[in-house]
């Protein structure tokens, strides 16, 4: 039974709570919304992870990101002993938001540290929603989904991704977790317009937003022209390519809670911060860097 009441997370910013800032976070206390973490980081049943998150839990609502539920993997079912360990985890910290991947990353009890893309096909979406259904029913909460980074495309893929999204989200009751920075690196690697690709995605059932920051690595052809692969690396500070699109969205509906995405390459904590009261600067709608 959790000793904290459930508390929704504010439309506003929030940062990836990292274990270099939790001394940081406690002494200082700063003015933010929430912090979001992955749960599969504590399954664990005690130590200093869970003492740090328990203190910062007191002061601030939570989001768990799950990495690891595999919601395209082949199986019929959902790992149980995964789902019983995020379950006790919700039970403990009653978060404000759950949200898992539009991804696999298991295969006949193989685990790939990677977020692997789906095909878009009838078949799959079937998959996926049993196993989105299977997941909200035993955690007894709603689950945002979110959209994939991707460096390419299935041949065999009849649905647009924002088509299948929204079947998602209609045969399920999901939310959605729409990622920016996925976006823009997803338009990029397979050349199409990310604008185009906002227009067309189910924004009605958004309910919490990602920003983060991505690598782009320089690929030389055989003609030796230079073209780009962008990488979704989360482990830099949000392009303005990305802060226009958020603008973008933002602009279409409203603030919404957002979350600073940085996992590698981690700052130090007032750069971390100054990103998300960017994020904050958006949603009140002030002129932050000529973009909005």
């Amino acid at each position: 039974m959790s000793n904290f009441a459930a508390h929704d997370i504010p439309n506003g910013a929030g940062v990836g709570l990292k274990a270099r800032h939790y001394k940081t976070i406690l002494a200082e206390k700063p003015k933010l919304g929430w912090f979001e973490v992955h749960p599969e980081n504590y399954m664990g049943a005690g130590g200093p992870p869970h003492q740090y998150l328990t203190a910062i839990r007191e002061l601030y609502p939570l989001s768990l990101h799950g990495v690891g539920m595999s919601l395209g993997s082949p199986t019929k079912r959902l790992d149980p002993a995964h789902l019983a360990r995020f379950k006790a985890l919700i039970e403990r910290y009653e978060p404000g938001l759950i949200s898992e991947h539009l991804a696999w990353s298991t295969h006949e009890g193989v685990y790939y540290n990677d977020l692997l893309p789906l095909p878009y096909t009838d078949e799959t979406l079937n998959h996926v929603a049993n196993h989105v259904n299977e997941m909200q029913d035993y955690l007894g909460r709603q689950v945002l989904i979110e959209n994939p980074s991707t460096y390419l495309a299935y041949e065999d893929s009849p649905y647009a991704e924002t088509d299948f999204l929204r079947q998602l989200a209609q045969k399920t009751g999901c939310g959605m977790l729409l990622d920016v920075n996925n976006i823009f690196v997803s338009a990029h690697n397979q050349n199409y317009d990310p604008y185009e690709y906002l227009a067309s995605y189910p924004v009605e059932f958004v309910g919490e937003i990602h920003l983060g920051g991505h690598k782009v690595e320089k690929i030389v052809e055989d003609d030796n022209a230079i073209s780009s692969l962008l990488i979704d690396d989360h482990a830099s500070a949000v392009s303005d390519e990305v802060w226009a699109i958020y603008n973008a969205l933002i602009a279409k509906i409203g603030p919404k809670p957002s979350l600073m995405e940085w996992d590698g390459d981690i700052p130090e904590w007032p750069i971390l911060y100054a990103e998300a009261q960017t994020a904050n600067k958006y949603m009140a709608g002030l002129n932050v860097g000529g973009n909005v």
